[in-house]
């Protein structure tokens, strides 16, 4: 006895078609196949599937909900665990963005005054969130907690100027980073350009500039696969060395 493909997808609540996907790819294969060529899925396979659904939840990619769930090491409780921190954390965040939205609505009804910077505190604790949760092992262990502290709290205490001129910064480095990497030549004036309009981006967080500092986040870049990932993905594969190269090149901070 065991679930049908359409008996699963209820039971999770996706569409069979996921269902027969995730087998494709080798993600969440049958238990077996039955005589008549149905598909049947056991009790591992309903765990299995629990999982692959929390890790989507918290917006895993199926190639890497694959590699980890498959690994001789996975400890199923010790995911289930890292997953209600995860979602606590999410919560919080939800949390902030609906008090935000209700102080927004008491401020257009006229119930209350709320400055500018109230306006955009929620997003920005969301990202400092996120930061943390991704990156902040890694950032705190390479620049200290008192450094991460500081470069925080700027971003929190940031006008809504400020905030807007900072999130501009971003794009502008991604869309001139993408347009430096046409010409192949980390050392080109618009890659250079793209490292100028980097070290601007970050020292609205670092209130102060440091060559190798910067140096050091751009090694960072192409040594943590999730640097990596962002760059590549945000702009193309290769991003993140080129954007590395080019920063090693403007700093002069090339060993």
């Amino acid at each position: 006895m065991g679930y049908t493909v359409r008996q699963l997808a209820r039971l999770a609540g996706i569409s069979p078609r996921t269902i027969r996907y995730y087998d494709e790819i080798d993600l969440l294969k049958p238990a077996r196949v039955s005589a008549s060529g149905y598909r049947l899925y056991g009790q591992a396979e309903v765990d299995r599937l629990q999982q692959i659904l929390f890790y989507r939840a918290l917006g895993v990619e199926l190639k890497k909900i694959k590699r980890l769930i498959s690994a001789p090491s996975f400890d199923e409780l010790a995911a289930l665990k890292e997953h209600r921190t995860k979602l606590l954390a999410k919560r919080r965040q939800v949390d902030l963005l609906i008090a935000n939205v209700e102080k927004t609505i008491a401020l257009k009804e006229g119930k209350i005054t709320m400055s500018d910077q109230e306006k955009f505190a929620a997003f920005k604790q969301n990202m400092i969130t996120e930061n943390e949760e991704k990156y902040g092992a890694e950032i705190r262990a390479e620049y200290g907690d008192k450094t991460i502290d500081q470069a925080n709290a700027a971003l929190k205490n940031m006008t809504a100027e400020q905030y807007a001129q900072w999130q501009q910064l971003g794009k502008e480095v991604l869309e001139t980073l993408k347009m430096a990497m046409a010409t192949g030549e980390p050392a080109s004036p618009l890659a250079q350009k793209t490292a100028d309009l980097h070290r601007q981006w970050l020292n609205y967080a670092w209130g102060h500039y440091d060559k190798a500092a910067h140096a050091g986040l751009a090694r960072m870049y192409v040594a943590d696969p999730r640097f990596t990932a962002y760059y590549d993905d945000q702009v193309q594969p290769g991003a993140a060395e080129f954007l590395r190269d080019a920063i090693l090149i403007y700093t002069g901070v090339n060993q």
